[in-house]
C-alpha cells in the first residue's frame, strides 16, 4: 500500500503572515502554482493557505491592496492529512471535501503537499482518486483552496 508521504511534493514553496498579496502573487507566477502555504515565520507550522482563487475573490474582488498581508486573503481552517495516510484515504478525503490539494502535516508541521494531480501523474491513479477527479471537477465547490 502507497503513502501519501511517497507521493506528496516535499520541496513546496511558501510564505509567512509578514509577507504580502503582491509577493504571493510574484510566487506563483515564477513556478507557475496556484496553491502556497502560509507557516510560521521560524518554522513549517502550517497556518493557512492562499490559493490564486483567493487572491481574486479574497484579496483584489474586495479591494485588498497588493500590499495588504496574506492573512487578509488565506483560508486558516485547512483540511490536511498525515504523511502515513494511505494514497486511497487521500483521495477519499479530497472526493469527500472537494478539494484537489491536501498539505502533509505531522505534528502542525507542514512535510508537503499532495494532489490530486500527484495521485494520477505518478500513475497510482486508483478508481478511488479517478472518482474524486470527477466529483471534484463536476462541481463548482464552494472550498477557497481547490
Amino acid at each position: 500500500m502507497r503513502k501519501v508521504s511517497d507521493i506528496m511534493t516535499k520541496d513546496c514553496q511558501t510564505v509567512t503572515p509578514a509577507d504580502n498579496v503582491y509577493e504571493v502573487a510574484v510566487l506563483m507566477k515564477k513556478h507557475d502554482i496556484g496553491f502556497v502555504p502560509v507557516v510560521e515565520p521560524n518554522g513549517r507550522k502550517l497556518l493557512g493557505v492562499i490559493t490564486d482563487r483567493d487572491l481574486v475573490l479574497r484579496g483584489y474582488a474586495e479591494k485588498h491592496p497588493g500590499s495588504a498581508s496574506v492573512t487578509e486573503v488565506m483560508t486558516d481552517e485547512v483540511e490536511t492529512i498525515s504523511p502515513n495516510l494511505s494514497v486511497d484515504e487521500a483521495a477519499s478525503k479530497m472526493a469527500e471535501h472537494q478539494i484537489r490539494r491536501l498539505p502533509v502535516v505531522e505534528g502542525g508541521e507542514l512535510l508537503g503537499v499532495v494532489s490530486i494531480g500527484d495521485l494520477a501523474v505518478r500513475e497510482i491513479f486508483v478508481n478511488e482518486a479517478g472518482d474524486a477527479l470527477s466529483r471534484i471537477s463536476e462541481q463548482d465547490s464552494p472550498q477557497a483552496y481547490h
